[in-house]
């Protein structure tokens, strides 16, 4: 199966040290999957699918962006997601992509007026859906953004909820999900990510909050089985 990989960023130059690109982010994420191909694709850079049949689903990568950002490539990526939503393909949203599909189908993504969420946070899943196997009723995921999903979109239900973040796993019919964490991320880089960001977009109190948070790991081969899952179906 093919996996088209949306490049909506690239790790800075100088922190691919730790590990690597998105494309190798999601190439760890999905190394036990051997029936995922990803194809990758640099939106950054205009580089988008002509052909949706290539491949048999899609998935975001985040980004430092913002979806609301008059910027050609995210103006393209909103109308690459309806027409993914006209067509009914599947599309799996990572933190920039989660709110680009609420922003897309007419919801608002803002800045969150409780701040940056950084560090892993426990969510819980309000709603159960038949992708999530094995089921639990709550995970740890990674975060690191400033928007979030603030008005979801009508057609967007919301299946889980962290402290601070209200919406952070949604879905849209049987073909949209998203994740406001980040389950491809690890621990090394995202301290890596906090400290750079420290007292110049993140207060220096999430940052130590968010590094603590590191000391329990991830639910990040949970996520993996639960989004192959969500792909085969």
């Amino acid at each position: 199966m093919k996996l088209g990989l949306l490049l909506c960023d690239h790790v800075r130059p100088g922190f691919r040290t730790v590990a690597g690109d998105y494309t190798d982010f999601f190439t760890r994420f999905f190394a036990d999957r051997s029936g995922i191909d990803l194809v990758p694709f640099d939106l950054t850079v205009g580089e988008f699918p002509i052909d949706l049949d290539e491949c048999d689903a899609w998935i975001t990568t985040g980004s430092r962006h913002s979806v609301y950002e008059d910027l050609p490539w995210i103006l393209s990526l909103a109308d690459l997601v309806r027409r993914l939503d006209r067509e009914r393909r599947k599309l799996i949203g990572i933190c920039f992509g989660a709110q680009m599909i609420g922003h897309a189908l007419g919801g608002e993504v803002a800045r969150a007026p409780v701040g940056w969420q950084a560090g892993i946070k426990e969510t819980t899943v309000a709603r159960h859906e038949p992708w999530m196997v094995p089921r639990v009723d709550t995970f740890r995921i990674l975060h690191m953004n400033g928007d979030q999903i603030l008005t979801p979109p009508d057609r967007l239900r919301v299946l889980g909820s962290s402290d601070g973040v209200p919406v952070s796993v949604v879905a849209v019919g049987d073909h949209f999900i998203g994740f406001q964490g980040h389950p491809e991320f690890g621990p090394a880089y995202s301290a890596v990510l906090m400290e750079a960001r420290r007292g110049i977009l993140i207060p220096d109190e999430v940052v130590d909050l968010g590094l603590s948070s590191l000391a329990v790991a991830p639910d990040t081969r949970l996520l993996s089985d639960w989004i192959a899952s969500f792909i085969t179906l």
